[in-house]
């Protein structure tokens, strides 16, 4: 406070406190009597200019305050309210890798691994995964896909849950026939006995995929089933190297595939008694062509012939090879090797690598395979039938191969499919 002519002038900030909040100039004469200045404006009008400045000094202390306040409050979690809208993500299949489609009832004993080359048909994708479960494969199996790139995983998502879904109806309207004493729809050629099951849920081992559950859904008598798990990798995910890429320009899926089986087939070694590694988009699953393996060794593999009556020496299948997981994953290891090797050799022509010729000429030195890595290898006699349009029934195949000739085998096969009233109604496109 200091006097400037008899008036009394405090100048502050909160006595010194140092808040910042600015200056406050308040002006009282101190005698009336003795004042020798004459205001040029009436004390009312002092007096309002006075209140309206503490007034606004108020109003931006408190806006201060306020502002403070909320700056401080942690932000709250948005909730949506129409969770529909909202889907969570699907769970992860294995250690935070992979997408888990559907999760199985129990732990299967058969694994199967399903490549999708890059140029796979959307259509084909479909009938190869229908046809999968109409063989009943899945009542004992586990499935893999495998795509080139992630993003192919929400290409491929839809059709994978569609059929799934159709599977299940398809289960269960069976089944209910069967409860009505119907053994089978006539003109049916789904079989759902396989998947009916005969081990409490209970006393059943809990699939290898996905979260473990602590309780298990008991499943009524008459209505319990088995099934396995429907899942999906990418390739960046299993090989995030590209582990080829240095040894060749362009690296297709039906190469970069056994650079990815090391890493799949390590984590679940000991979780499978068989394997079968099948090419979506050139093979069909009729039947089950796990069956002449399942008395056989672990280190059983089983490989088929390509007919090509132009080639100079047989050459062997490297779309579908099946055997025991232990030969297998030991097979898958060495083929990655020769790849490499024949990429090596072929370094002028980096794109020169055929899957299938290196295959056969890792074969042609077996006795390498037999004595160092314990691979018994079995060559089929009979080669998988390349598929004619013109046939109207499949029913005598296990499996099928696609050729250039049957461009109508979709509507073949979806035609006998359709043809039976009660399968054809859980399928939108009969």
């Amino acid at each position: 406070m200091r006097k400037e002519k008899g008036i009394d002038v405090d100048v502050g900030g909160g006595g010194g406190s140092g808040s910042g909040m600015g200056m406050l100039l308040v002006l009282f004469p101190q005698d009336s009597h003795k004042s020798k200045f004459t205001f040029p404006t009436p004390s009312k009008s002092l007096l309002s200019k006075a209140q309206s400045t503490i007034s606004i000094c108020a109003l931006l202390l408190f806006t201060t305050l306020l502002l403070f306040t909320l700056s401080t409050l942690p932000t709250p979690t948005h909730t949506p309210t129409h969770t529909f809208s909202h889907p969570h993500p699907p769970p992860h299949a294995l250690q935070r890798m992979g997408t888990l489609h559907r999760r199985g009832t129990k732990s299967m004993p058969d694994l199967i691994i399903c490549h999708v080359p890059e140029e796979t048909p959307l259509h084909h994708f479909r009938l190869f995964l229908r046809l999968l479960h109409r063989s009943s494969l899945t009542a004992s199996s586990d499935v893999v896909f495998l795509f080139p790139s992630p993003s192919h995983t929400p290409k491929f998502s839809p059709i994978i849950r569609q059929e799934n879904q159709a599977f299940s109806s398809l289960l269960h309207l069976h089944a209910h026939l069967n409860s009505t004493r119907w053994l089978q729809h006539p003109k049916s050629t789904f079989h759902p006995n396989r998947f009916h099951s005969k081990t409490p849920p209970q006393q059943q081992q809990q699939p290898l995929w996905g979260t473990k559950t602590k309780t298990r859904t008991q499943l009524n008598s008459t209505n319990s089933f088995t099934y396995g798990s429907v899942l999906s990798f990418d390739a960046t995910e299993l090989d995030p190297e590209n582990s080829l890429a240095g040894f060749l320009d362009r690296v297709p899926l039906s190469l970069r595939r056994w650079a990815c089986y090391p890493m799949l087939l390590g984590r679940v070694r000991r979780n499978f008694k068989h394997l079968m590694l099948v090419d979506v988009k050139n093979i069909l699953i009729l039947k089950d062509p796990l069956a002449p393996l399942r008395n056989r060794t672990p280190d059983s593999v089983l490989l088929f012939n390509k007919p090509d009556k132009h080639a100079k020496r047989a050459h062997l299948l490297s779309t579908l090879v099946i055997g025991g997981a232990r030969g297998v994953r030991r097979l898958s290891a060495a083929l990655l090797v020769e790849i490499v090797r024949a990429a090596t050799q072929h370094r002028k022509r980096k794109n020169a690598v055929s899957e299938s010729a290196v295959l056969s000429q890792l074969v042609a030195g077996s006795q390498f395979l037999l004595k160092n890595r314990n691979v018994n290898l079995i060559v089929s006699t009979e080669s998988i039938p390349e598929a004619a349009a013109s046939s109207t029934s499949f029913s005598d195949s296990a499996m099928l191969q696609r050729g250039v000739s049957n461009h109508d085998l979709n509507h073949v096969i979806m035609t006998q499919i359709c043809s039976s009233l009660l399968d054809s109604s859980v399928y939108t496109d009969c």
